[in-house]
């Protein structure tokens, strides 16, 4: 029997494998490799958007009924703080006025009354936020824990929004409180401050209060205040914006610098609370000599000499 004859060009080579034509042209393994490789691409960036999606939120509603007092994380997440850091009211002294003043709004406020936002400013060391976690613990208390203390750092102000949000519908009511709020020339997120306080859309929700303390009253550092001026075609306008968040605050409570007879008002009263016993002439000398070693006379030092002589005595301070 006769063989077949091939066609000219039509032997195989051995060990080939035929490619994939399109319009006539043939697919080699390097493009059906890429074309794998982005088709696996695609794919983990759909996974990777629906596990996103289906992320659970933090259930920050169910967590508001585990504890009076929270942090918050720009992330959304309300961290319990089992044990809040604070001193008795009672054991705040020269600053009665302050203090009064402070409670009222507070209780106004817990009770669904209206009551402003309160800025602390002034002198260090002089309990401004000592002041606002006492009032909180005291009227709490009053309110059978319906009042929340919400603590934002100074960082995550930007994410105060966020937070408001997250409060708007709860049951509970809320003092968020900034501690050491202030902001620098070229600092934009005091906006989502300032939005909150008056003059967003939705505004502040009724069942919040904002309280921050600060060691300058406008929140802005003066130098950056008249370098704005100096160097602005309209100088009334050009820090108007930023010194007019201050106004934002209702409520405004200075804080000075303590006098003598204030500060060891201060230590004795500490040392009758703890129950710390020191000859009266002995404890005035001591004391005096610590706020000179710490250059200065404030509710902060007075607390200090005492722990030191606490220590000292071998008396526990349980607060």
């Amino acid at each position: 029997m006769a063989k077949k004859s091939r066609k000219p060009g039509s032997r195989k080579t051995p060990g080939a494998r035929p490619g994939k034509t399109i319009g006539g042209a043939t697919k080699g393994p390097e493009s059906t490799a890429l074309a794998a490789a982005e088709r696996i691409a695609s794919a983990l960036e759909a996974i990777a958007a629906a596990m996103s999606s289906a992320a659970a939120k933090p259930d920050n509603g169910r967590t508001l009924a585990s504890a009076d007092a929270f942090i918050w994380h720009p992330d959304g997440r309300l961290a319990p703080v089992p044990r809040v850091s604070r001193v008795d009211l009672d054991l705040l002294r020269g600053i009665d006025r302050l203090r009064d003043i402070l409670i009222e709004n507070t209780e106004r406020f817990a009770k669904g009354l209206p009551a402003n936002n309160a800025l602390l400013w002034g002198a260090r060391g002089m309990g401004k936020s000592s002041l606002v976690k006492a009032a909180h613990a005291s009227v709490n208390a009053a309110v059978n824990g319906q009042l929340k203390l919400i603590e934002i750092h100074r960082e995550d102000i930007e994410s105060l929004p966020g937070l408001m949000e997250q409060l708007r519908l709860s049951e509970f009511r809320f003092i968020v409180f900034c501690d050491d709020l202030s902001f620098d020339g070229n600092d934009a997120s005091y906006k989502s401050l300032k939005a909150v306080l008056e003059g967003g859309i939705e505004g502040r929700p009724d069942n919040v209060i904002l309280y921050a303390t600060s060691n300058r009253r406008h929140l802005l550092a003066r130098d950056m205040i008249e370098n704005e001026r100096s160097t602005a075609i309209n100088p009334g306008e050009a820090v108007e914006e930023k010194v007019s968040l201050s106004d934002r605050f209702g409520l405004w409570l200075g804080f000075h610098r303590c006098s003598q007879d204030e500060y060891l008002a201060m230590v004795r009263g500490y040392c009758a609370h703890f129950g710390i016993k020191l000859d009266d002439t002995k404890l005035e000398r001591e004391a005096l000599e610590w706020s000179t070693t710490r250059g200065s006379r404030s509710g902060r030092v007075a607390w200090q000499f005492t722990q030191e002589l606490a220590g000292r005595l071998g008396v526990r301070l349980a607060r």
